[in-house]
């Protein structure tokens, strides 16, 4: 299973379970508010959700900001940890029933459901900072992803450089910025990517790819609110196909069915 957060007007966003055996996709529940996708984690048997939403509403009781446990696809926690700034949140599972809160300055539980229990021994191999990062890169070298260098290209901008080892001598990489006064439409937190195969001579900027990883023996992108997937041939990527088209969703409220 894989889970599609598809954030947009920028102050909603929702999440849908990918079935990546049949791709199908079915819809969660949306948020009004943010959900910080790279603090957030699906359980490896794809049944549970770790996520890390703001919404600005301080005085209530989530404190405005908070990371939360859901069964997926869903929003609705089953474990609920007030956090009332943005600072650190969000977490990974270590296990189908165990997670790592990523605590920073400290959550308020407000709900427990026992039914997950968090790994108090766990710990990132290494601190990449409070924010985004701080969970995001240990999930992708998790994933499979090799951390190959981290540079600074500016006073207030970073990159580090991931890659991920595909067949036929392919090199899947990606460019994960951290960076004030991003370009027009991207976050602080923005990535971007490019395939290479040094034994073809071949290196191709995939400019418009969000997100991309491999899936099998397919590559999946997300690209201008779609989901692609396709091969890698001598020449580049093949056969093409579009699995799902977020742009046309518009918020709906939906109970959770638990």
């Amino acid at each position: 299973m894989g889970l599609v957060i598809r954030r947009g007007p920028s102050r909603a966003v929702a999440t849908i379970l990918w079935n990546r055996k049949t791709d199908e996709f079915t819809l969660g529940q949306w948020l009004r508010g943010r959900i910080y996708e790279r603090r957030s984690d699906l359980s490896a048997d794809g049944k549970h959700f770790i996520y890390f939403a703001m919404n600005g509403r301080w005085k209530s009781k989530a404190k405005g900001a908070w990371t939360a446990i859901s069964r997926a696809p869903f929003l609705k926690a089953t474990h609920l940890f007030a956090k009332g700034d943005c600072w650190h949140g969000g977490g990974l599972f270590t296990g189908d029933r165990k997670y790592w809160l990523n605590d920073g300055y400290g959550h308020s539980e407000l709900q427990d459901s026992r039914t997950l229990y968090r790994d108090a021994m766990f710990r990132p191999p290494e601190n990449y900072g409070g924010e985004c990062p701080g969970v995001y890169y240990p999930r992708l070298q998790r994933d499979g992803w090799q951390l190959v260098s981290s540079e600074r290209r500016g006073e207030l901008s970073d990159v580090s450089i991931f890659e991920k080892a595909l067949s036929g001598g392919w090199i899947l990489r990606k460019f994960a910025h951290a960076q004030v006064g991003a370009p027009p439409g991207k976050g602080c937190y923005w990535d971007e990517h490019e395939l290479v195969n040094d034994r073809f001579g071949v290196k191709t900027v995939q400019q418009d790819w969000e997100w991309a990883d491999v899936d099998g023996q397919r590559l999946v992108w997300a690209a201008n609110g779609q989901l692609w997937a396709g091969y890698l041939r001598s020449k580049g990527v093949q056969d093409a196909k579009r699995l799902h088209d977020f742009n046309s969703m518009e918020f709906e409220s939906i109970v959770a069915p638990y």
